[in-house]
């Protein structure tokens, strides 16, 4: 009867003893608490796993989406620098700034560059090769472009050189600022 498993019509010849006799009136009122006390915990069990399966799901779904994110894509703009042949970039060039989280470059060649195929790299100040590239210059409105797949997220944030070429020719090098 406390559990609310008796149907009523058994219950009944239970229930005038039950007002009458205390003893018995006080324990049906423990087994009650005591059942009630059961469903409560189980609920609570029940709702706390759901809880944590939300948040597990929930935590799975933000890396899904943040893996799947839109490519990101930064224009590096090297039409007025002049660029120093060889492995040391010009002291006097302000550092190219782009962020760790860009996986594609467009790259704007200086005036004067030529079309076809580059080969891009990044290296570290002590001329170790970290990322690399290539990708075909067009000339689109009077400006030599390079696209290029070069995913940065691996490299630490710091300063370190940009290096670029035309198939055979020499590198003309760049500081670069990775944040």
């Amino acid at each position: 009867m406390a559990s609310h498993r008796v149907p009523l019509a058994e219950a009944e010849r239970w229930l005038n003893h039950l007002g009458a006799c205390s003893p018995c009136y006080r324990d049906f009122s423990r087994f009650q608490k005591a059942y009630q006390l059961r469903r409560r915990r189980t609920l609570l069990a029940i709702a706390a796993s759901i809880l944590v399966c939300a948040s597990i799901g929930g935590r799975a779904f933000v890396r899904w989406h943040n893996k799947t994110q839109t490519v990101q894509t930064a224009v590096l703009d090297l039409r007025d620098l002049s660029s120093a042949r060889g492995v040391e970039p010009n002291p006097e060039i302000k550092p190219l700034e782009v962020s760790r989280k860009v996986s594609r470059l467009t790259i704007l060649l200086p005036l004067g560059s030529s079309e076809g195929q580059y080969d891009i790299r990044i290296e570290t100040l002590s001329g170790e090769s970290l990322v690399t590239a290539r990708g075909i210059a067009g000339l689109k409105n009077g400006v030599t472009a390079i696209g290029a797949t070069m995913s940065l997220s691996s490299l630490s944030p710091g300063t370190y050189i940009l290096q670029i070429r035309k198939d055979g020719l020499e590198w003309n090098s760049f500081p670069l600022v990775l944040h």
